[in-house]
């Protein structure tokens, strides 16, 4: 995921070498590299007429947030299967370990040390050698006069994976900030960038004037290669979706295929995804039936600042009971390709970051919780909030997850104003009583069934669950999002006939909400059937699940006397 786009880079796309010795004249191309390549006994002509330069765009990126452990096994087996290793180049060195990587960038006397080793030929362009050194005990202990350890800016706390800087050549104005991308390029991890980027930190100390960088913006642009590589694009291009399992693009011909295939046998697996799911929720049906529609909703378009086809759902009723909650969350994060739960408690509120900022000493965006990519699954655990003070921070998270789940928009800071970033991220709250946060849809949970032990009746659950039944269930996901839907001319004029008959019949109740939530169940309920057009029959449907969902807030507010 892009988490963030540098300011453009210039670089020599063609350069001159000469031979001051033979006079002899070399022409070379610097596309695709990070270092200008030179034979040892040349000199690049700066002041050549042949000399081009050229400019290219990097993006900083990193593992998709949340994105699930079944997503990243599908990619490895995926890889594993088409790469085999190249027979034309054998490594002339080892690998150092990540500790060492660690140990490098903390000591970067070390590196050069090791780079003008003895025997080494610093003039020549051959590889410098190295010596393999053990990582010391006590390498997380900083001096005062090493930099601090690079934060790799992921956005979620706890991830894990490499980052990386990508360098577009071309249309780099298709992608922005928190896309998806697919890359084919020339991986660089060339060990002389470290040493190049550390001695201009150094000489930048010294003479402020020789750079308009700080030290901070350079160590940040332009990180060892070993911790962050740098891949030069052939071709990118925008992911339409995360699921490894449906094809990249559905409108090949293969794929068309791949999805009437499976469109024909669709409703066995709904059926059996909804069994699943009222297991899940202890037997409650009505339940099940609206968390697929949740989990099959996406902002399918955008009229002013308004999003269309956002269904964030607040499932009440929930046992506080963090067991419960955390296992519903694991069974999401087996559906669905990429997932975070936050737990809003008074500590998470007030000291996490929800928010990206820039930071301008650095010259990057520093990344916050809701730097999230598309159709990611926000899943809000509020049956861990208990009494106490939010202070500013707090009360300012609490805004932005509003905004995200009303807006589909995160106001990211950057000091002297705010910059709307649109997002289409699912949000779904679990809470005891009525959220606090706002939802488009509250559905009072109705337990059937409750299992003397929670642990052992969820794990039984997942455990039970065949691995290519589970497939099914996440092509489904995943897939139906992507269909495109519409409504008659004949059953919209219809469905607004019924409605002003049902304003007659209850006109305090009934209201324009009402309907635009009726005819968002009854789009994602004709979605979850396979159906890209609303018939009069999933209309019917519609208003019999939202009757039975109201059915029950009242049946609760009269047991509880509790606001709904």
């Amino acid at each position: 995921m892009v988490q963030d786009m540098f300011d453009p880079e210039f670089y020599m796309g063609v350069y001159e070498t000469v031979d001051p010795n033979t006079n002899a004249r070399v022409l070379h191309f610097g596309k695709y590299r990070d270092v200008a390549e030179c034979g040892p006994q040349q000199e690049i002509d700066m002041n050549s007429s042949q000399t081009v330069t050229l400019e290219r765009q990097t993006f900083y990126c990193v593992p998709v947030p949340g994105e699930s452990a079944w997503v990243k096994e599908a990619y490895i087996s995926a890889s594993q299967a088409r790469v085999s290793p190249s027979t034309s180049y054998t490594p002339s060195r080892h690998k150092r370990s990540y500790e060492e990587d660690e140990d490098m960038e903390q000591h970067p006397s070390k590196q050069k040390e090791q780079h003008m080793g003895s025997g080494g030929d610093s003039h020549g362009c051959g590889e410098p050698k190295r010596l393999e050194t053990e990582a010391s005990a006590g390498h997380h202990l900083i001096s005062p006069n090493c930099s601090p350890p690079l934060d790799l800016n992921f956005p979620l706390p706890g991830e894990k994976g490499p980052a990386c800087l990508v360098k577009v050549y071309e249309s780099w104005d298709t992608f922005k900030v928190n896309d998806v991308l697919e890359v084919y390029g020339i991986l660089s991890v060339d060990p002389v960038l470290s040493i190049v980027n550390s001695e201009e930190r150094d000489s930048s100390m010294l003479d402020p004037m020789e750079c308009m960088d700080t030290a901070e913006e350079q160590r940040v642009h332009s990180p060892p290669s070993s911790l962050v590589p740098r891949i030069h694009v052939i071709l990118a291009h925008k992911l339409q979706h995360l699921n490894p399992l449906l094809p990249a693009c559905l409108n090949e011909e293969e794929s068309k295929t791949f999805v009437s295939n499976f469109m024909s046998e669709l409703s066995p697996v709904r059926a059996e995804l909804l069994g699943f799911l009222t297991h899940a929720l202890l037997g409650d049906s009505l339940a099940a039936e609206y968390l697929i529609l949740h989990l099959i909703s996406t902002v399918y378009a955008r009229r002013d600042v308004l999003p269309l086809g956002k269904f964030t759902v607040n499932l009440s009723g929930c046992p506080r009971n963090s067991i419960f909650t955390e296992h519903i969350y694991r069974i999401i994060q087996q559906l669905v390709p990429a997932s975070y739960r936050l737990q809003m408690t008074i500590e998470n509120m007030n000291h996490s970051r929800f928010i990206p900022r820039k930071d301008y000493t650095a010259n990057r965006l520093v990344s916050g919780i809701l730097q999230l990519a598309s159709n990611t699954s926000l899943v809000i655990d509020e049956t861990q909030l208990e009494q106490g003070q939010l202070d500013t921070k707090g009360v300012h998270n609490v805004k932005a997850l509003g905004n995200l789940i009303t807006w589909q928009k995160v106001d990211y800071d950057f000091s002297y104003h705010q910059m709307e970033f649109p997002c289409n991220i699912n949000v779904l709250i679990t809470s005891e009583g009525r959220s606090l946060l706002p939802s488009d849809c509250q559905v009072q949970l109705q337990p059937q069934i409750i299992p003397p032990n929670m642990e052992e009746y969820m794990n039984s659950l997942l455990t039970a669950v065949l691995p290519s039944v589970l497939n099914k269930f996440r092509i489904y996901l995943s897939l139906l999002r992507l269909l495109d839907y519409s409504i008659s001319d004949e059953v919209t004029k219809a469905v607004e006939e019924d409605f002003v008959e049902m304003r007659k019949n209850d006109p305090e109740s009934i209201t324009a909400d009402d309907l635009h939530r009726t005819l968002l169940v009854a789009r994602f309920l004709s979605l979850s059937a396979g159906q890209t057009t609303l018939s009069r029959e999933r209309w019917l449907r519609a208003k019999q699940l939202e009757a039975l969902r109201k059915a029950r807030l009242q049946q609760q507010k009269c047991v509880n006397g509790n606001e709904l």
